[in-house]
């Protein structure tokens, strides 16, 4: 099987899996116990904030884990939502964020908040033009992912939350795509919340991080949980030690060999966009390459229904877009950047992983043509 489809998910990096190994079965003490067990998973679940913190540029005690950057970005609308009213009712999104965030902020517009959604231009970036009328003085929170999901493009974060920042709101940004495949320092873009999950960069599923500034102690809101002392009382529970034992192993591991997976990355896309441009030049590459994150390539496909596309693509594992979405219809980050119904329905998402390499182009491109024979 040929795999297309890492913005979705990665496979674990072996090193990874042998990192986990011994705490499935024989370091398996709980770490809030006090006995000899409890410590040594205590210590690997210090280690592991640790790594992730330092990937990031922030302090260990500032990484709170949860199952993933749904919940973190969760947690924090929930955060929201249960405490007492402020005098601050407007919070802000992009168009088109994930929907772990649009739906949360859609949730708390029922409950009276103001949802502003900053626009994007015609290549999927948030304007900043925009942003700058539309958060306010009586702006709360402005979210903002780093990388788009689908798009591969990366948003102006930096500039947004020196804008919400200047008006008192405080700043998240959604860095699941990012964390691993590009830089992401939480000094440099001077957030206040930022969302990760450790399947996106070679770790194990069902484990992520929330990124608080300050740590718990500076959270602004009430704990949405409750139950337990874990992670500061924020995120209680018992601590999923293999899991953090591996997503600390996976964030070492990429910052590591962040430059050269990169180079790779942006290599391969090269060879197929040139293969593209000769096999089907009525193909249009929706995201800039020099913009976007490495490796990932949103293509539309003239006259060609992706879904179809995707039907005829048996052993090549590629995607519309989110795999969150749930649907077969053309998703709302799409539906942003074209008009056009028909040509929403040609989009296809690939996304390439560092262990990816042109096995499977020709026999894309001759699927491809195929069909577009055939139609």
């Amino acid at each position: 099987m040929i795999y297309w489809d890492h913005n979705s998910t990665t496979p674990c990096a072996p090193e990874v899996v042998e990192a986990m190994q011994s705490f499935w079965n024989k370091e398996y003490g709980n770490p809030s116990s006090s006995h000899l067990m409890g410590q040594r998973a205590a210590a690997a679940v210090r280690r592991g904030r640790e790594q992730v913190a330092a990937l990031t540029n922030a302090l260990p005690a500032e990484i709170v884990f949860t199952s993933g950057a749904t919940e973190s970005n969760n947690l924090l609308f929930l955060g929201v939502l249960l405490s007492p009213q402020s005098e601050r009712k407007r919070i802000a999104v992009s168009a088109i964020e994930h929907k772990s965030v649009l739906e949360p902020a859609h949730l708390l517009e029922k409950h009276g908040f103001d949802l502003v959604k900053l626009p994007v231009n015609g290549g999927g970036v948030t304007d900043i033009e925009s942003a700058q009328q539309l958060i306010d003085e009586e702006m709360l929170l402005v979210s903002v992912q780093t990388a788009n999901n689908e798009l591969g493009m990366l948003q102006p974060v930096a500039e947004l939350a020196e804008i919400a920042h200047s008006n008192g709101a405080y700043f998240h940004t959604d860095a699941a795509q990012a964390l691993g495949k590009i830089p992401f320092d939480v000094q440099q873009v001077n957030c206040d919340f930022a969302s990760f999950s450790a399947h996106k960069l070679y770790g194990p599923k069902g484990i992520g991080a929330l990124y608080v500034r300050g740590g718990a102690r500076r959270w602004p809101w009430t704990y949405p949980f409750q139950g337990g002392g874990q992670e500061s009382g924020l995120r209680p529970g018992t601590s999923n030690v293999p899991a953090i034992v591996g997503f600390g192993k996976a964030c070492e591991l990429c910052g590591s060999s962040l430059a050269e997976n990169s180079q790779h990355l942006n290599l391969l896309a090269d060879q197929f966009i040139k293969m593209l441009s000769k096999r089907f030049p009525r193909a249009v590459v929706l995201n800039r390459r020099r913009n976007s994150l490495p490796g990932t390539l949103s293509i539309l496909f003239e006259g060609i229904p992706s879904d179809l596309l995707l039907a005829r693509c048996k052993s090549i594992n590629l995607s519309k877009g989110s795999a969150c979405n749930g649907v077969m219809e053309a998703s709302h980050v799409v539906k942003e950047i074209i008009a056009e119904t028909n040509r929403q329905e040609a989009v296809v998402r690939i996304s390439f992983g560092k262990n990816s390499d042109n096995e499977g182009f020709e026999q894309f491109f001759e699927i491809l043509n195929t069909l577009d024979q055939e139609l």
